[in-house]
């Protein structure tokens, strides 16, 4: 296979110290490009095994979503031994990642300071709450936590509703993008230096870098904006339609020419020159005005019809889908957007990583693993027996899969 060909990240060893969905969702991500992801778990397994809802062959479907393309060691960190095969896992790595609060893995003997000075050349990547520092650093930080602190929580929904989250995990998928950039950022920088480093990533960060304009906007006049609904605090012709079959779909006029045509294929050609709606400004001014005008006129006809004459026009235009119909056209589309993660006893289908290489191998994905699926070869790798494996299996210092009840 020649270099092109690898996946990218082919030969980088990754030592995932995480859990629950931040973490997790970025070294799945390293999976996915070819990285050699080994998912270090507490002896009780990564908690989000067990969130209720949906399962498939004993797992949550949470935890399966996001640990395809990795393996498994369960180590209790808190004692000698389990710490000690944790510094030899690390040892042989390129990046460890972790999610722990700030200070967790220094208590717990694995200082990133004094990891890197042994190691030079180690990536270290730190994802929390709000960061290393600071004075939110000791407390705990889920998804929605962050969005409500963010102010992502007040921008969602509608005028006179109480805020409401992205139904999304935002501030945990956005915190593992932003882990991934910052780990392949160091990746390139050791290539040239030798030299690794630590990487902060804070939950919260990322849900205020995801404010864009909006920050902008806000910092420039002096007013917090307010929930967006379904349309644009910029553009008029941004946002959503309720036909008269009751079917929503999504208009983002945004140009002069795209304005036109909206109004001549709405059949109100006599609102591309009125004063009121001139140019953009105008028609942001008195908004209202002109939602009411287009939204009779949207409402005597379905949404398919609207639908095709607008795209036919080239304005941009589409329904508004729920997750199951989405899911159902990218599987009909079979463009690669989703993808079968297969095991021994289950498959399930998953949205596939977005991101392509050409004339470059995919990696074809594997089954999330069971809990310590793969504790006994990654111990032999590192030189330990199979009765010294036995041993710390007996002591509770590992869990390996032969002794995991209704393991796979």
């Amino acid at each position: 296979m020649s270099a092109q060909q690898r996946p990218p990240l082919d030969g980088v060893r990754v030592i995932d110290l995480t859990t629950f969905l931040s973490g997790p969702s970025a070294t799945q991500l390293l999976g996915d490009l070819g990285a050699d992801v080994i998912k270090v778990e507490a002896i009780g397994g990564d908690s989000s095994r067990a969130i209720a809802g949906p399962e498939l062959d004993g797992d949550s479907a949470y935890f399966l979503a996001n640990n395809r393309n990795k393996r498994s060691i369960a180590i209790d960190l808190k004692s000698p031994e389990g710490l000690e095969i944790a510094r030899r896992l690390i040892g042989g790595a390129d990046v460890v990642i972790e999610n722990f609060r700030p200070g967790v893995t220094t208590r717990l003997g694995l200082d990133p300071a004094e990891v890197l000075a042994a190691q030079p050349s180690l990536v270290w990547a730190s994802i929390s709450g709000f960061g290393q520092e600071g004075p939110l650093r000791d407390r705990p930080a889920y998804d929605m936590v962050v969005q409500a602190l963010s102010g992502v929580m007040s921008l969602n929904g509608h005028a006179g509703s109480p805020a409401a989250r992205l139904g999304i995990p935002a501030g945990d998928v956005v915190a593992g993008l932003y882990a991934v950039i910052g780990i392949l950022a160091a990746l390139h920088a050791r290539a040239e230096s030798g030299v690794g480093r630590i990487v902060d990533v804070s939950m919260l960060r990322g849900q205020l870098a995801m404010l864009s304009y909006q920050a902008l906007y806000t910092s420039l006049t002096g007013v917090a904006p307010g929930p967006q609904g379904a349309a644009h605090d910029s553009i008029a012709t941004y946002r959503s339609f309720r036909a008269g079959d009751g079917r929503e779909f999504v208009v983002t006029a945004n140009t002069p020419r795209m304005w036109e045509d909206l109004c001549r294929v709405l059949g109100v050609p006599e609102l591309i020159d009125d004063e009121r709606f001139i140019d953009a400004a105008a028609r942001l001014r008195n908004r209202d005005s002109l939602w009411a005008l287009l939204e009779a006129q949207v409402d005597l006809r379905p949404a398919a019809e609207w639908i095709d004459e607008l795209a036919a026009a080239s304005v941009p235009v589409a329904p508004v889908k729920n997750v199951l119909e989405a899911l159902s056209d990218a599987r009909a589309a079979d463009d690669g957007s989703l993808l079968t993660v297969s095991g021994d006893d289950a498959s399930f289908e998953n949205v596939a990583t977005p991101i392509r290489f050409v004339a470059t191998h995919a990696v074809e994905p594997t089954y999330p693993p069971a809990l310590g699926a793969d504790t006994r070869r990654l111990l032999n790798e590192l030189g330990y027996s199979d009765q010294d494996v036995d041993g710390l299996s007996a002591e509770g210092v590992v869990v390996s899969q032969s002794v995991v009840v209704g393991a796979r």
